[in-house]
């Protein structure tokens, strides 16, 4: 009888990609650290009212984040066999929420429809090739250039979750967006959790220490809940600038999940409400957002993980695909938001899982979450956030991949990587590269070079850039 490990072995190819058991279950575990805040943040994102005064609820948005993202997450490991994970994406909630949510007449279950109807979408994009086919069309160089940016993204986003950058408030008078700690200085307790951390996890890695990345989140979280009981730094959230950025280490109670908020969903209540024309159009921003964050993710992670052949094609591509599609059904049809590939995935995978055991291991502790808030309520940003800094270097390493002698690849490139971090959305930096590649290669004389697809996706990322005067020519939004 064959024994359950090495079965499970070779279904997920775990020696193959030179990787163990232990290394998927630490790399598993760095991730949810990673990425757990997000079922803290997704409800604030969508706590306000919509037009009828009806509020989704904290208590039932977070538990459903949890439920959707383990489900999600699951089957990306056991199904398309790879080490990421999948949760509410940033970029499309705070759209909904910000966004969407002013036109007037629309209630959460008309706006979450838009996302549904995106995520349908986005599956007859899969199922009919033409997804991947835009994939394979990039050229190897714009490729690296996702890493990298990706790679940069990771560590902005880390070390802003950890108040080490802040946004320069407006009333500075300057043209500078970006600042040191508070006022230009370090100061706080969280701060010095962040610090703690990196330092660790610098050296930790440098050395190559076995679950280097884990040890340094598990150990920056601990000196966070001394620092907690010792000194109460209080929260931004209280209005306290220099405490902890959004997670307070804490133990609350516990609360049995609430998961009413599946189904309540109106297709095409926002069509009703808004029109053809206008609905359509918001529903065409969330598709790009969705289509090309999820591939850029993709293809950084599945690249920083060595799972690309000898010409930049990932296997099960397709299956990578259909779950990030149908996490936009999932998503909107929890009330949610769209789900996707997560990069905080990157954290697991510097601590060195290549395969989807690592995501069975991450969803299930997703599902745990559901149940046991006090696990997510423990981990602050400022101690996760060291990974990231530590995952996004390692990312940028292979800018040297680059062909930084064709400056029609050069140039794109350059735009796709600086643009990620710089405007916070990867959709935004490969929409730069895409249409910079095609212009360039159009003004050297070399548009046959440019990939049909190519053409037809930077077309499609001019309507994306140029969305609100063509609203304002149409007259709607």
């Amino acid at each position: 009888m064959l024994k359950l490990g090495s079965v499970l072995d070779r279904y997920f190819e775990i020696t193959k990609r030179g990787s163990t058991f232990s290394r998927e279950i630490r790399g598993g575990i760095a991730t949810f650290f990673a990425m757990s805040y997000i079922v803290v943040l997704n409800p604030l994102i969508l706590s306000g009212a919509d037009a009828a005064g009806a509020e989704l609820g904290n208590a039932r948005v977070a538990a459903a984040t949890a439920l959707v993202a383990g489900v999600l997450t699951i089957i990306m490991g056991a199904w398309a066999k790879h080490p990421f994970a999948l949760a509410t994406g940033l970029g499309v909630n705070a759209y909904v929420a910000i966004t969407v949510a002013t036109n007037p007449g629309l209630t959460w279950p008309d706006m979450m429809g838009l996302v549904v109807l995106s995520g349908i979408t986005m599956l007859i994009l899969v199922l009919t090739g033409f997804r991947t086919a835009v994939f394979r069309a990039v050229p190897s160089s714009l490729k690296t250039a996702i890493v990298v940016g990706i790679g940069m993204f990771i560590a902005l986003i880390g070390l802003v979750n950890a108040g080490f950058v802040r946004r320069v408030p407006d009333v500075a008078g300057t043209t500078v967006p970006v600042g040191l700690g508070f006022n230009g200085e370090l100061m706080g307790w969280p701060t010095l959790v962040f610090v703690f951390g990196l330092i660790l996890t610098i050296i930790l890695v440098v050395r190559k220490v076995k679950g280097g990345i884990l040890i340094g989140i598990v150990a920056a979280t601990i000196f966070a809940g001394i620092i907690e009981l010792v000194a109460n730094p209080g929260s931004q959230g209280q209005g306290v600038p220099t405490g902890w950025s959004l997670v307070t280490p804490s133990l609350p109670d516990w609360e049995a999940p609430d998961l009413s908020l599946i189904g309540e969903v109106n297709l095409f209540g926002a069509y009703n409400h808004l029109g053809f024309t206008a609905a359509t159009l918001l529903a065409f921003v969330i598709l790009l957002s969705i289509f090309f964050d999820a591939m850029g993710t993709m293809v950084g992670l599945a690249n920083e993980a060595g799972n690309v052949d000898k010409d930049g094609n990932i296997p099960n591509v397709d299956r990578v695909l259909l779950v990030d599609a149908f996490g936009a059904i999932a998503g909107g049809g929890s009330s949610t938001s769209s789900s996707q590939i997560y990069v905080e995935s990157g954290a697991g995978i510097g601590e060195g899982a290549r395969t989807g055991f690592a995501s069975i291991v991450t969803g299930l502790l997703l599902l745990l979450a559901m149940f046991l808030t006090p696990l997510i309520h423990l981990v602050p940003f400022e101690a996760v956030a060291p990974a990231l800094v530590v995952v996004g270097f390692m990312m940028v390493s292979q800018v040297g991949q680059i062909d930084w002698s064709d400056w029609g690849l050069a140039i794109p490139s350059f735009l796709t990587f600086v643009l990620m971090p710089f405007t916070y959305s990867i959709a935004n930096g490969l929409g730069a590269g895409f249409v910079s590649f095609v212009l360039i290669r159009l003004f050297q004389g070399k548009a046959r070079e440019v990939h049909p697809l190519m053409w037809a996706v930077a077309g499609a990322f001019v309507i994306f850039f140029g969305i609100g005067p063509i609203q304002a020519i149409l007259g709607v939004g």
